[in-house]
């Protein structure tokens, strides 16, 4: 790795739970420069503008949540065990390392919506991305009999998706963590039953 790409990295990891944190509007120049203790001269001779940073962060988080669940879904065979690795990490989220700030898919969604479309765009990307493993998990359980025949894989990964989103949203803005359990355990539930 050359010293810039360095100096890239650098200011990417040090600027990614900044901007999972305060998002893209709320992330100043300021605060890039206080993470990495760089110039703004240093910052921008390495990105174009603060849109690449922010993109580079976004990539940055999203790379270390799927890490996550990469690494727990490898522990498991069968279709309904996978599909619980990703229920598992959200109940025990404290035990992994997240990025600061939670989820960088859903801080970016409901940030990024009317307000910058390449970061809503990455977002999209991402959240198609996850749908499309969870869509190759069901399919695999249905073909191997694990799971029911009649599952519409992509209504069922897109229902994990939202109840696993919607119960960090939830709990977050509520500061209620069993408002979390409570839809976990729903969610539990309907993976047991497919």
């Amino acid at each position: 790795m050359s010293k810039a790409e360095r100096t890239k990295q650098f200011i990417v990891e040090k600027t990614a739970p900044i901007f999972n944190v305060k998002g893209y509007a709320g992330t100043s120049l300021s605060d890039m420069t206080d993470a990495t203790g760089l110039t703004k001269g240093s910052i921008y001779g390495n990105f174009a503008n603060k849109d690449e940073v922010a993109l580079a962060a976004f990539d940055h988080n999203l790379e270390k949540i799927t890490g996550i669940y990469g690494a727990e879904i490898a522990k498991h065979d069968g279709a309904r065990d996978r599909l619980m690795a990703y229920v598992h990490v959200y109940n025990n989220f404290l035990k992994y390392p997240f990025p600061v700030g939670g989820c960088p898919i859903l801080n970016t969604s409901v940030e990024s919506d009317d307000m910058h479309p390449a970061l809503k765009e990455r977002a999209a990307k991402a959240i198609h991305k996850w749908k499309d493993k969870l869509v190759e998990i069901i399919e695999a359980g249905v073909r191997d009999k694990e799971l029911k025949k009649v599952v519409n894989p992509e209504q069922v990964a897109l229902s994990i998706i939202a109840m696993l989103e919607g119960c960090i949203m939830v709990s977050k803005v509520t500061g209620n963590m069993h408002y979390r359990n409570l839809v976990t355990q729903a969610l539990e539930k309907f993976i047991m039953e497919l």
